[in-house]
C-alpha cells in the first residue's frame, strides 16, 4: 500500500510518500509544498492545490493520511489553515483517493506509543520506522511521514474503523 501523508499549512505543507508492506515501511520520498509570504492568499491556495494535485499524480497512493486540524488560539492562522487544508482536501477528492484523518495525539501514540509523546520522539521513530540515517527536514515532511505511518499502523485495525 502507498500512503501519501500530509500536513497542512498555507506557508508550508508537508508532505512525505511511504509503501507499507508485511508491517515494514519504506520511504518514496518526501518535502513540501512552500508559498512565499508576499504572495496573494489566492494565488497560496491554488499553488498548493496544484502542487499536491500533481504530487497524487506522480505517486498514485492508495490512501491520504491528513492531520485534523486544533487549534487554541490564533483563529486568524487556524482559518487560513483550514483553507489551504480545504484545497488539500478537495484535490485529493478529485482524485479519487479515500482520506484518513488523524488527530495529532493518535499519531503521537500510533508512532511511539504515547500520546503526549514530544516532538522529537515522534520524529526520531519515523526515523526508525523508515531506516534513515537522519530525521527527515522539513519538520512538517517528518510530521507527514509520521502520519503516513500512523495510517500504515491503522489500516487494518477494526477498532479505529479505517480499512
Amino acid at each position: 500500500m502507498v500512503i501519501f501523508g500530509i500536513d497542512p499549512g498555507y506557508a508550508i505543507v508537508g508532505c512525505g510518500i511511504v509503501r507499507y508492506e508485511r508491517n515494514d515501511f519504506s520511504l518514496m520520498g518526501y518535502g513540501a509544498v512552500t508559498t512565499d509570504k508576499d504572495m496573494p492568499f489566492n494565488e497560496r491556495l491554488k499553488k498548493i492545490y496544484d502542487d499536491i494535485t500533481e504530487l497524487l499524480n506522480k505517486f498514485k497512493p492508495d490512501a491520504v493520511s491528513i492531520e485534523r486540524l486544533y487549534f487554541n488560539t490564533n483563529q486568524k492562522t487556524a482559518i487560513d489553515v483550514a483553507q489551504a487544508r480545504g484545497v488539500i482536501v478537495l484535490a485529493v477528492q478529485q482524485a479519487g483517493i479515500p482520506i484518513y484523518e488523524y488527530t495529532p495525539l493518535q499519531v503521537k501514540q500510533s508512532i511511539v506509543g504515547y500520546g503526549r509523546a514530544e516532538k522529537f520522539q515522534v520524529q526520531e521513530m519515523t526515523r526508525t520506522f523508515l531506516h534513515l540515517d537522519k530525521i527527515p527536514k522539513p519538520d512538517d515532511a517528518a510530521d507527514a511521514l509520521a502520519l503516513a505511518i500512523c495510517h500504515g499502523h491503522s489500516s487494518g485495525s477494526l477498532i479505529l474503523g479505517v480499512k
